[in-house]
């Protein structure tokens, strides 16, 4: 009998060497789901974080081509793991003109199911009014980032900022959840704010019964400027599960995030804490098959192998064709973005595509200095041909 993934139906990716569009989609896949696509993720669950500049449509195709699944029976349209888009400004979202400006950071495609917007403010009213707005873009859930430690945002109160006002915290996910629709309400956070006080946060935080909290191991405090608290994050499964017992249904799923390099290390992260599923940021860039091994082993819906087109194993790339996936994730950011965004921001991916391996050093020097497609593509086809 084939399990749940195994009745997973996925789209197609786009072709090759083609233009690609990409339109606002106009279903979810939650009703299938029971209402909340989180309740039938297979345990443990990987999720790509969201990264603002990062996680864009270009960005999140990428994985959903070389890590999602390829299934020809009838079934849902979902990957087994989750994607988020960057981070989307309630109060520019309730504004006619920035609803707008922001309509390119909403852009997602059917390959990228489950997707998430991820919202950030502090008005619980415009909450609700985005949540309305995200529900009928055909988002399949709604995140609230409390944890972006930022001093630009977190100086206006939002974000991180919201963890020293764990009452509005609870108000703006009531709110968000009342204009969803029905849409799962998760949340991003920090440990805390100055100090570790993931106790008494959560704790708060569960009485507006999220669908999921994913807990970055830092506090507002420390940015990214110490190693994630793996243990603290332990401990945020152990009140969860005091409070709402073991129990799966209606439970709240705690994600852990911080410092994941690989699949192997997430997975040891999930047996030494007991969290639900693991977030995934900077350990990603640059390998957009991050999570093809995690369906390795499935009989059928096997993730695309790069090299064959589709097998039964992962072919783990080898320098020209990792060097080849990078164009083909800088083309699909200059098809779909590149008359709202700067080319330069394709950089941060460079670097990490052309990375650990002889002249990668030498690449990446010439890589920061191209400032479009074409530029990029003269570059690598240098590199490859002084290679050979």
């Amino acid at each position: 009998m084939l399990n749940f993934w195994q009745q997973l139906k996925k789209s197609s990716t786009f072709p090759k060497d083609k233009k690609s569009t990409v339109e606002l989609e106009t279903g979810s896949i939650n009703g299938a789901a029971g209402g909340n696509f989180w309740k039938v993720l297979d345990k443990p669950f990987f999720c790509l974080a969201p990264m603002e500049e990062v996680t864009d449509v270009a960005f999140r195709e990428m994985f959903a081509r070389y890590s999602g699944l390829r299934i020809k029976d009838k079934g849902l349209k979902m990957n087994p793991f989750v994607m988020y888009t960057e981070f989307i400004n309630v109060d520019g979202l309730t504004h006619p003109e920035g609803r707008k400006k922001l309509g390119i950071d909403l852009k997602f495609t059917e390959n990228q199911r489950p997707i998430i917007a991820q919202l950030w403010g502090r008005s619980p009213l415009k909450f609700t009014e985005a949540a309305k707005i995200i529900c009928d873009m055909g988002f399949d859930g709604i995140d609230i980032n409390m944890g972006c430690p930022q001093d630009k945002e977190t100086g206006i109160g939002a974000c991180a900022a919201l963890i020293k006002e764990p009452h509005l915290a609870v108000e703006i996910i009531k709110a968000a959840k009342s204009g969803a629709g029905g849409l799962p309400v998760s949340v991003k956070t920090r440990l805390g704010y100055n100090a570790n006080d993931i106790g008494n946060w959560l704790r708060q935080l569960l009485a507006a019964e999220p669908a999921a909290v994913a807990i970055h191991g830092r506090t507002k405090k420390d940015k990214s400027k110490v190693p994630a608290d793996w243990s603290a994050i332990g401990e945020a499964v152990k009140v969860r599960d005091k409070i709402q017992g073991t129990r799966d249904k209606d439970k709240t799923f705690i994600i852990g995030n911080g410092d994941i390099g690989s699949r192997a290390e997430g997975l040891r992260r999930v047996a030494e804490t007991g969290v639900d599923g693991v977030m995934v940021g900077r350990g990603a860039f640059g390998n957009p098959w991050f999570f093809a091994q995690l369906y390795k082993n499935l009989n059928e819906g096997t993730p695309r192998s790069f090299s064959e087109g589709g097998s039964d194993s992962i072919n783990l790339p080898n320098v020209k064709e990792r060097l080849s996936v990078m164009l083909e994730h800088a083309q699909l950011f200059d098809e779909l973005l590149g008359k709202d965004k700067p080319f330069v921001i394709m950089r941060k991916h460079f670097k990490a595509y052309a990375s650990g391996f002889d002249g990668a050093h030498e690449l990446r020097a010439k890589l920061m200095e191209t400032k479009n497609l074409d530029e990029t593509k003269i570059v690598v086809q240098k590199y490859l041909k002084d290679i050979n």
